[in-house]
């Protein structure tokens, strides 16, 4: 594949259309195996999109919004389903590890594609500590003669085993992951509209009275539906983890096609319907919902162990988001390593196929923050959460900008590997970036997010830094000298 960036064609860059390893003898792209079975791909599809920030992340949302939180949703729903269609057409195309990180690299210049690879690569790490503390506070609960620092490190050391066996066993996992959320989830949907049409578990229909009542649909204004959207945009980030593990499949393209597809009833289901649930049962203003919204719903059923049945679906939900967080940091570290931006060793896969040092490394900074987390919280573990808060808008934004670039030369070169295209393009693609930006500002403007953005945009730009000044090293050295 050419390049747009006047830049020498790297081994790396010359992929056909099946990605960096077609052809390898029963492994994946890049040195790693085709582990992913269809059906792993597919329950980490549907089940990416639900981190335990919708179980325990949304009170605060619908504390700000009212029943409005939903259009906060739907809004960021509609922006992850634009950024997906894009990254879909791209995966599609040519899907191969690093995916976002990788074509930014090719379309943007590669300062772009080491800044939001390492970005991306800090942001997972990071949650890695705020995953596992969630764990252990959990089993802390449950078994409290062990200390919650031990069960930090045992849940981390477990996963950590899980990721470097082999990539089948982290499929594996995440599916059974995976799918006791949507389990959960439907379930959940399930029970609350019997109640809300007055059938069992409930006495009398509710209807939707609590939708308009106790201040309207708005209480707090239309400007509550931003608001809303800062607290809610980041609880999507991780539905682009499918076209990472498509690489590591027997069909990407089939995989990634399938994923993008089922994106908009996915985020209609799992997010606007729970909320809507929710927010139709139970008076939006009451202090139950903003602390546990999904064990407010069912106190109110009287579901028996309401609390318990919670903890063990936020428990799954967590564990799910940490061992994707580690499998996902560990492929973008290798990436890195594959095109030069990160060190030769994180490139190297073992006996299992699946890049150990780079999981290593991941764990590793994960393992430093959930020591901050317990030493120095509300110093340097909170500078690390708002540092990498952002991070998912610079990811989206820079999808948009990699798929205008990618979309032109596909056309131009191979217009046959379009088989997952945007809409309305570039009309939407532009709309898409007008939007992040538009977000991007407001939290600049909030005083909610003005501190999360600044310590981002602080970070990104030491990144941008660091990406241009190896950049210029290396057109220096590459001179020839006389």
């Amino acid at each position: 594949m050419g390049t747009t960036t006047g830049r020498p064609t790297r081994p790396e860059d010359r992929h056909g259309a099946g990605g960096a390893g077609e052809g390898a003898p029963g492994g994946g792209s890049d040195g790693l195996q085709a582990g992913l079975k269809n059906r792993h791909l597919s329950m980490i599809a549907i089940g990416g999109v639900i981190g335990a920030g919708l179980f325990v992340g949304s009170g605060a949302g619908i504390a700000a919004a009212g029943p409005g939180i939903l259009l906060s949703y739907a809004l960021t729903g509609l922006l992850v389903v634009l950024v997906m269609r894009m990254l879909g057409e791209m995966a599609a195309a040519d899907p191969v590890s690093g995916s976002f990180s990788t074509y930014a690299d090719r379309s943007l210049g590669r300062w772009a594609g080491f800044t939001i690879g390492w970005l991306y690569w800090f942001f997972w790490s990071v949650v890695l500590a705020v995953e596992a503390t969630a764990a252990a506070a959990i089993l802390t609960g449950w078994v409290p003669a062990v200390p919650q620092w031990a069960w930090a490190l045992i849940v981390m050391l477990v996963l950590t085993g899980t990721n470097l066996i082999s990539v089948g066993s982290f499929g594996e996992f995440e599916f059974w992951f995976a799918g006791i959320k949507v389990l959960a989830i439907v379930v959940f949907i399930v029970i609350g509209l019997l109640a809300i049409f007055g059938l069992p578990p409930g006495d009398t229909a509710v209807g939707v009275s609590n939708l308009t009542g106790e201040g309207g649909f708005l209480p707090n204004g239309p400007g509550a539906i931003l608001s809303g959207m800062l607290l809610v945009v980041f609880s999507f980030m991780g539905s682009e983890i499918v076209t990472l593990a498509a690489a590591e499949s027997p069909n990407p393209v089939e995989s990634v096609r399938k994923a993008v597809n089922s994106v908009i009833w996915r985020i209609a289901l799992f997010y606007i319907g729970s909320i809507f649930v929710i927010v139709t049962l139970l008076p939006w203003d009451s202090a139950a919902v903003e602390k546990s919204p999904y064990v407010a719903v069912l106190d109110s059923l009287d579901i028996p162990y309401a609390g318990t049945i919670m903890d063990v679906v936020v428990l799954t939900a967590v564990l799910s988001c940490l061992n994707s967080g580690l499998y996902t940091a560990s492929r973008m570290a290798f990436s890195l390593g594959e095109r030069g931006d990160a060190p030769k060793s994180f490139r190297k896969v073992n006996r299992g196929g699946v890049p150990a040092t780079a999981i290593w490394a991941s764990v590793a900074f994960g393992f430093v923050a959930v020591v901050f987390n317990y030493v120095a919280p509300d110093t340097v573990f909170e500078f690390l959460l708002n540092s990498s808060g952002a991070v998912a808008l610079f990811v989206w934004l820079v999808i948009c900008c990699s798929q205008l670039r990618m979309r032109r030369r596909i056309e131009r070169e191979a217009p046959e590997r379009l088989t997952v295209r945007m809409w309305l393009y570039p009309y939407l693609t532009y709309a898409t970036i007008a939007l992040i930006v538009f977000i991007v500002g407001y939290m600049l403007w909030s005083p909610e997010g003005r501190t999360m953005m600044l310590l981002s945009v602080l970070v990104a730009a030491l990144v941008v830094t660091v990406a241009l000044v190896r950049e210029k090293v290396r057109g220096a050295d590459a001179v020839p000298r006389s």
